[in-house]
Parts: C-alpha cells; sequence; structure tokens
C-alpha cells in the first residue's frame, strides 16, 4: 500500500466544529454553492499557484458541480463509472475514515484533528493507496498533489 500524507494545517475553529462539519458529508454541499463565486474562482487559482491552469481549474470546478452528497458519502462519476467515498468510522473530534468505492484500486482516506487551543485545531490527510509499481510511478505524484490540495481546501472552509 502506497502512502500519501499533507503537511499539517492549521484550521483557526474549535476542533468539535471542524468534526461536526467534516463527519456529516451533507456539510459539504455548501462547496457546491460557492463554485460561481467569482472571488472564490480566483482565490483558488491564487492558491493554486502555477499547479493548475485557469482551465484546469474550470475542469475541477465542474467535476465539483457534479457532486452527490449525503450524510455518509460523496458520489461522482469518472472515466471509470460512478465512484463513492464513504465514511465508513467516525471517532469524535479525532479521526473520520472514508472508504473508496466502485475505482479500480482499494484505497482509504484518514482525516485525523488534534486541537491545538481552544479556537483553533490542526489537520492531517493520509491516503493510502492499493497500487501497482507501473501505476504508482505514473500517478504518485498527481495522487500526493491531490492529497495536498484537498487538505488545503479543507483548511480554508469557513467552518
Amino acid at each position: 500500500m502506497a502512502e500519501y500524507k499533507s503537511d499539517v494545517k492549521k484550521i483557526y475553529y474549535p476542533v468539535e466544529r471542524v468534526y461536526g462539519r467534516l463527519s456529516d458529508l451533507n456539510n459539504l454541499a455548501v462547496i457546491q454553492q460557492n463554485l460561481d463565486n467569482p472571488m472564490i474562482r480566483e482565490k483558488m487559482l491564487e492558491q493554486a499557484g502555477d499547479k493548475a491552469s485557469p482551465e484546469q481549474l474550470d475542469s475541477i470546478l465542474e467535476k465539483l458541480r457534479e457532486l452527490q452528497f449525503d450524510t455518509d458519502s460523496v458520489s461522482g462519476s469518472s472515466p471509470m463509472g460512478n465512484i463513492t467515498l464513504r465514511i465508513i468510522e467516525r471517532e469524535e473530534n479525532k479521526t473520520i475514515k472514508f472508504a473508496l468505492e466502485g475505482a479500480p484500486i482499494l484505497a482509504n482516506m484518514w482525516i485525523q484533528l488534534l486541537p491545538a487551543t481552544e479556537q483553533e485545531c490542526a489537520m492531517k490527510l493520509t491516503v493510502k493507496a492499493d497500487l501497482n509499481f507501473f501505476i504508482k510511478q505514473v500517478i504518485g505524484n498527481k495522487l500526493q498533489q491531490g492529497v495536498d490540495g484537498l487538505a488545503q481546501m479543507l483548511a480554508s472552509i469557513p467552518y
């Protein structure tokens, strides 16, 4: 299993609030409501730096618009069919564990939270994926970039 970890991100909200928001995936649907906001798009481009062109960002935004959310999962279409990221375990105010369903590879993701002060917490994102040597060579760097980007996005959400 290949493992990809984000840097620890500081979130300027209490751990209880962040956990409450992330442990119910319906709460992330608010992201879709802000996708057409020009200020949000500019901020995303700024954060992406040279890692994503405006055209690539538009493609990502279109995929985000198509996602479907419920309490335990987020689903979307891909060239390989429908893929779901499902919460499989919750440890209140500490960890949310996910499993990938419908994909040609086995993968899991953890969001780990740790209180830093009463008003802020730290977050780390970890992905483990069962990749063969060739796939790892082709997508390993992109997967690490995706983990880093997702962690940054989650750290930027107003909780």
